[in-house]
This record gives C-alpha cells, structure tokens and sequence, in this order.
C-alpha cells in the first residue's frame, strides 16, 4: 500500500502544474485547508490494494467515504497528512496507514516517499527504513522537561485556551519547533524528539503515529491521559516523565481557561 501510495502521489510534488483545491468549512478557524489530486490519488491507490487483498477488511480515509467490512479489522489512511507542507514544497508530509480492531492500533506505518524514509511498528516490530539503511526504533526514554525536544505543527496548535496550555509545556522545555506535520513523529519513535502536542486531530492524522510510536516504546494519549485512537487533543511522548509532567501542565492551563 505504501508503495502504490509513493507512485502516485510523488509526480505530483513540487510540480509546477499541482493544483490546490481550498476545503476550508471543514476547519474551525476557516483557514486555507487544501487538497490536491495528489490526496485522492494516494487514497485511490492504496483503497486498490486493499479492494484486491483484504476486500472483507473496512477503510476510513480522509478523502473518500467509509467502506464497511466484516472482518473487524479496519484500515485508516491518511493519503498526504500535512497537504499544506505537500504545497510549499517541504518534505515533512507523510503517507500514514493503520490497521486497527476495535480496541486498539495493530500496526501503524509513517512514510515519507521524497526522502525515501518508512517507520512502522506493531506485531514485535518497531523499524524504519531510509537514504542510511535500515534499523530498529527505540524512543529516548525518561527525562525532565527542562531536557526536551517538543514539537507540534501549527504555532497556534488549536483554540485560544489550547495554544495557552502548550505554550506553558514550552516555556520548561529546552526547544521547540514548528511546522513538521506527522515527520515529528517518526522523530520521536526513531529517538530524536521528546513531546509531540497537538490538538484537532482526526483518526486518520493519529492512529498510523500511534501504532509507530507504541511499538517503539513511548507513550500516546489524549490530554487527560486516555486512549486518542479518534484524535482530538493528542501528545506523544518518549517516556513517562514527559508524559506527565507534560499533562500536568496541560491539564491545569486548560481547566484555569
């Protein structure tokens, strides 16, 4: 799936003829939220796959209806996650792709086709393949915040009150940056970052990050605390430490808002 998604949507990037079409009702702030061909192109691909090898299996996309099946298994798919970066030319986007159950993300896969780099993780297995070869994932583990890498997509991460709650976990954290879509989570399952908060999420924008980031050993949770298999409030984190200390700081923001 991963394959057929990277032959159709990589002729499209940082083409000169690509088209970006506006779905602004769709986000709250009314801002420029596109979609190109490209999108549907991956999705279209990939559904192809799963028509042929897993016809009984159900698929939620982000750019096409919901097919129901009978197996229990479902496959989210997110064809580009970060279209706005997919426009600018940068090659932070991703193709995302879980395989969920009722109580859980399965296996989860993040791929970048430009870069050429592919994480995925569940059944045992946390791995990534790219430009350096192939290795395993591990997460960094525990450290304080004062010690941490925390990233997130949009500076105003969501509502007034949500970009408040963030912007105090920042001010304790030793850097923070901007504008990496679902690539900042392939960082913090391959080991480089520490926190990656957002808010607004959809199923298709989380549940490939979740399955990536849990087999490599860290932490994926809604701003209490709770499962975030169908998005909203997100963080990520590479250990329990950040993870707390982090919601803490996030819980008490939001609840003072």
């Amino acid at each position: 799936m991963a394959d057929a998604a990277r032959g159709a949507v990589l002729p499209f990037f940082r083409a000169a003829t690509l088209v970006a079409e506006d779905k602004g009702d769709k986000i709250a702030d009314g801002g420029f939220d596109p979609v190109t061909e490209a999108d549907r192109a991956a999705e279209e691909a990939m559904r192809a796959v799963l028509a042929e090898r897993r016809p009984d299996d159900s698929v939620i996309g982000e750019e096409f209806e919901k097919h129901s099946g009978s197996s229990g298994l479902t496959w989210v798919l997110d064809p580009i996650d970060g279209t706005r970066g997919f426009v600018a030319g940068t090659p932070t986007w991703g193709v995302l792709i879980a395989a969920s159950d009722a109580d859980a993300v399965r296996f989860g896969m993040i791929d970048q086709p430009y870069i050429g780099e592919r994480f995925w993780g569940g059944f045992g297995q946390a791995r990534m393949t790219g430009p350096q070869g192939a290795r395993d994932l591990k997460t960094r583990g525990e450290r304080p915040l004062s010690e941490a890498i925390l990233c997130t997509t949009f500076p105003e991460v969501g509502s007034a009150v949500e970009g408040a709650a963030f912007r105090e976990v920042s001010k304790v954290c030793k850097l923070t940056r901007y504008g990496l879509d679902c690539y900042a989570y392939a960082l913090l399952a391959a080991g480089h970052i520490d926190l990656v908060i957002e808010a607004g999420l959809s199923n298709y924008d989380i549940q490939a990050p979740i399955g990536v980031i849990e087999a490599a050993g860290g932490i994926v949770t809604d701003w209490q605390g709770r499962p975030a298999l169908q998005g909203g409030r997100v963080i990520a984190a590479a250990g329990r430490a950040q993870h707390a200390a982090a919601l803490e700081i996030l819980g008490r923001v939001t609840a003072e808002g």
